[in-house]
């Protein structure tokens, strides 16, 4: 696995300074070299009593690392120990006889909920979430802060884009299942040992690409005229319904 694959950016001062502060892991910090003041010096100082090499780089290279958010100047590497492409996850579990559990996200753009299904699912035990890079919310600093700095330790699995990683689980013998409105119920479905659920946005749901992959689809039982619940409400519920399961086929 290539060190690539593991590297989450974080870019701000302030979030990278806290980064610096609570020991997570941060592995590169980069630096405008415009960028001065109070923050930034303690950025430095920090960041070199650690032993984590700091770069001074132009403002171009900081846009590029931010991808055009709000960077301060101030951009940081961090490992994440357990994100991997969803390849690497899938030949590593070529031939094993125990079961996965992962969800598969398509075109959850807000990045809050992004980091808060990484926190549901990681807490729940789940095997893998996979994040496609097309359509999908990037892990930056406002998805790692809702997700509590779990996003670090999340079993993130990497894709170009949601289509190619249902192909892939499908070739893998995975279980590909839609959640969406009209389904079985969740709360009274079987389970296969290797499931992959697919989850979709609030405003347009699943593509009908992806949902012509899905071999069927379950929705969550709602009451009192509840027409929906927000993604990441919906990631939490149906995570700990698959990790109670788990092992029961």
């Amino acid at each position: 696995m290539g060190f690539q694959e593991q590297v989450l950016v974080i870019h701000g001062r302030k979030p990278v300074l806290e980064a610096l502060q609570s020991s997570q892991g941060v592995v590169r910090v980069h630096i405008s070299s415009r960028a001065a003041g109070k923050i930034v010096t303690e950025i430095e100082n920090l960041a070199r009593s650690g032993g984590i090499p700091v770069e001074r780089v132009s403002d171009n290279r900081i846009n590029a690392l931010a991808r055009s958010g709000q960077h301060q100047g101030v951009a940081a590497d961090i490992r994440a120990k357990r994100m991997q492409s969803l390849p690497s996850f899938l030949e590593q579990r070529t031939g094993r006889k125990y079961g996965s559990i992962v969800l598969v996200l398509d075109g959850i753009h807000n990045p809050a909920n992004l980091g808060m299904i990484l926190r549901s699912a990681t807490a729940a035990g789940l095997d893998g979430v996979v994040v496609p890079d097309e359509g999908t919310a990037k892990i930056g600093a406002v998805a790692i802060k809702a997700s509590a700095g779990v996003a670090f330790k999340a079993p993130i699995l990497r894709i170009d884009n949601v289509l190619n990683a249902v192909s892939l689980l499908r070739d893998a013998r995975f279980d590909i299942v839609a959640l969406d409105s009209g389904g079985e119920s969740a709360l009274e479905a079987d389970y296969s040992d290797r499931i992959a659920l697919v989850l979709g946005n609030e405003t347009n749901g699943i593509q009908k690409e992806v949902l012509d992959i899905c071999e069927r689809t379950l929705s969550l039982p709602l009451h009192n005229d509840v027409e929906s619940l927000n993604v990441a409400a919906t990631a939490a519920v149906i995570s700990y319904i698959l990790s109670s399961r788990r092992g029961e086929e």
